[in-house]
């Protein structure tokens, strides 16, 4: 039978101890319920106790947690296990839950977003300048000191960033040379000016194409690869073993990259500039019956050689940006693959975008010293 709620209270030194009867359930509670909320919600340090209670529910547990002021401590609560359990259930999903800001949107997230995108491009350049003058100190110490070069490094990564990436750049420069052939005597000949296609390729591939093919196709291939390196080094926290032994990782992974690409990205940019030149002859002599000897005094006579001197003079640029790109991109990889993927794709568009860049800077440069 149900016995109807009732509590009691009683004087503990300066604190009240209210102790509570019968069965504390939905439909026995009241009015006993609302006058312990009336007495005891705006008081602090009361002591509950429910050893007496018979029956109690959620309804029940409520009303005494109100009575507690919203928040009932487990230390000033006398009752069985069971009686404790359903307290911590009502008491937690009573809890006031925190007020969820709604996300800006509109004019203010356009705001947010532009600032937060200026502060990136502000650390990435600081973060930039450091890494140059780190690069640029360890390369002095070479200069001065060419024993603290690891030759053995630089003379593997050379082969594998140059002799490995021949085959690749010759074949491209080969039908990049071959298209420009093709499209300009097509061209020029509604104007009855085939002749003057040898001058087109000349120009277009001994000042342009050959470094601009053989950079971005070297931004695939060794960018994506030092960044990987690099990056897998970091997160097996191999760079740190190697920070804790001594080691400046510039002096012993950075700096034997970039020596590597200072040396191959010249040779392959010949190599390619050799390449574009042959696929033109061929496209001149098969389609227009221009021979090598026509082809090439055309060449000597029109072109000559300040425009290979322009493509060349790009060369230890585009190695620096390329080689920096990379590692640095590699030494930013974080503890996970998903930052992995991220910087080695980083490292890629980055070194695609700066290659452009800097060729379009060094055409107006010589376009203003009329070169």
């Amino acid at each position: 039978m149900e016995q109807p709620a009732d509590f009691s209270v009683r004087q503990e030194g300066s604190a009240a101890a209210v102790t509570l009867t019968g069965d504390w359930t939905n439909s026995t509670m009241e009015p006993a319920a609302s006058g312990l909320v009336q007495d005891f919600s705006d008081r602090t340090g009361v002591a509950f106790d429910l050893t007496g209670v018979g029956r109690l529910d959620t309804a029940g547990a409520y009303a005494v947690i109100r009575a507690a002021g919203g928040k009932l401590d487990p230390a000033r609560v006398k009752a069985r296990p069971e009686t404790l359990r359903l307290l911590a259930l009502v008491g937690a999903a009573a809890a006031p839950r925190p007020v969820r800001k709604r996300p800006p949107r509109g004019f203010m997230q356009l705001t947010i977003r532009i600032g937060r995108g200026v502060i990136d491009v502000a650390t990435e350049l600081f973060e930039t300048l450091v890494f140059a003058g780190h690069l640029l100190a360890v390369s002095g110490m070479a200069i001065i000191n060419p024993r603290r070069v690891r030759w053995p490094a630089v003379v593997s990564l050379a082969e594998r960033a140059g002799l490995d990436a021949i085959p690749i750049v010759v074949i491209t420069s080969f039908f990049i040379g071959a298209v420009v052939a093709l499209l300009g005597a097509n061209m020029l000949r509604q104007f009855g000016a085939e002749v003057f296609v040898v001058e087109l390729i000349g120009i277009a591939v001994l000042r342009e194409f050959n470094i601009i093919i053989t950079a971005i196709l070297l931004a695939g291939r060794s960018a994506s690869s030092f960044a990987a390196e690099i990056g897998s080094m970091k997160m097996n926290q191999e760079v740190d073993a190697m920070r804790v032994m001594g080691v400046d990782p510039f002096e012993a992974l950075v700096f034997p990259r970039f020596l590597a690409l200072f040396i191959t990205i010249p040779l392959l940019t010949f190599i390619a500039t050799v390449s574009g030149l042959l696929g033109g002859l061929a496209v001149t002599w098969s389609v227009l019956g221009l021979g090598p000897a026509f082809f090439l005094q055309r060449i000597l006579d029109n072109v000559g050689a300040v425009h290979f001197w322009v493509g060349m003079s790009k060369a230890p640029v585009m190695a620096t940006v390329i080689a920096g790109i990379g590692c640095r991109q590699g030494l930013e990889v974080g503890g996970d693959t998903e930052s992995l993927g991220r910087r080695v794709t980083a490292a890629v568009v980055h070194s695609i975008f700066a290659i452009i860049l800097i060729d379009a800077a060094f055409a107006l440069m010589f376009m203003e010293l009329d070169i």
